[in-house]
């Protein structure tokens, strides 16, 4: 079959770790099931693989790729939920956790293996490629959101860096639930498509904001850490995701200390998280954002679009 793997490891030039080849085929296993992938989404989480994170040379090739929808044997259409361990399903009890491509083969190739326990149903009213958005950005986001900042109706959050999987997954879902959310970009067309998508307010990284807010959305790191330190309100919350411009800036710890900030990481969600954000998909009409489409033969094409920040939404490779 054909697959998207890590062939090398590149740390300043991830594309060039990138090979696109005939794969072997999923081995059967007890309690895991075969899926024929009909959409799959490009996350950072596969640029820091192409660089070496995560992974070992012991390891390689690795096929990439963290989230996917598509047909199992009988049938059925179903969402991948590709955390793996943690609650023993199909790996055994002890098995710390992991994501799909760290120990297991991941989704861009044109069938993925994983546990049974880990299959949703497919709603009807989403496509494939919108399903495949929701596995990895999209529950980070909602998990984020919902669980993390435990945010409600009326609610302030400012989400750093539109454009993003994450970020754009926050702004739709926070309007969606009556959030008051405020969105920066350093590109003023993203600023404007934030605010088409639903954000009440669109600025410039750094510059100040209408109001302080209750929780901030933190998934670019460096670039953008002091800004959140700064927005969020005494006693609020910064969840974070990610780093994608680095994660060394100053930890500003006199005022997270002095303003009582709680700082609350998430990677990705749960199985049940998963299942509620496909309701309340299904229940409102909100549906994923899609930048692009590429096909699997296609995904440097894709994979550089995502390196080079130019997307607005989830990149979806189609086997």
């Amino acid at each position: 079959m054909l697959a998207a793997t890590v062939a090398r490891f590149a740390p300043d030039s991830p594309l060039d770790a990138l090979e696109v080849t005939d794969r072997p085929e999923p081995e059967a296993r007890e309690h895991w099931t075969t899926v024929d992938v009909r959409a799959a989404g490009l996350n950072h989480h596969d640029l820091w693989s192409l660089r070496g994170v995560g992974l070992t040379a012991e390891q390689l090739p690795m096929i990439l790729g963290t989230d996917a929808a598509g047909v199992t044997p009988d049938g059925s259409e179903v969402v991948v939920h590709g955390v793996i361990g943690a609650d023993g399903h199909g790996v055994g009890p002890r098995e710390r956790r992991s994501l799909l491509s760290e120990r297991y083969p991941g989704t861009l190739a044109e069938r993925v293996a994983v546990p049974t326990a880990n299959l949703l149903p497919k709603p009807e009213g989403l496509s494939f490629a919108e399903a495949a958005c929701l596995p990895t950005a999209w529950l980070t986001a909602y998990r984020m959101l919902f669980r993390a900042a435990d945010l409600r109706p009326g609610d302030r959050v400012l989400v750093q860096g539109v454009g993003g999987g994450v970020a754009t997954a926050a702004i739709v879902l926070g309007a969606a639930a009556g959030l008051e959310v405020v969105a920066t970009s350093r590109d003023e067309a993203k600023r404007a498509r934030a605010l088409e998508l639903g954000a009440a307010h669109a600025v410039a990284p750094g510059d100040r904001l209408p109001a302080r807010v209750d929780a901030v959305v933190e998934s670019v790191g460096q670039a953008t850490w002091a800004h959140s330190v700064r927005s969020v309100r005494p006693g609020g919350t910064i969840v974070v995701c990610g780093a994608t411009s680095g994660d060394a800036p100053p930890a500003e710890l006199t005022r997270v200390f002095f303003t009582e900030i709680r700082v609350q990481g998430v990677t990705m969600g749960s199985r049940e998280d998963l299942a509620a954000l496909l309701r309340f998909c299904a229940r409102t009409g909100v549906r994923p954002v899609v930048d692009s489409e590429v096909r699997l033969a296609d995904v440097r094409t894709g994979l550089a679009r995502l390196a080079a920040g130019e997307q607005t939404g989830k990149i979806v490779v189609l086997p």
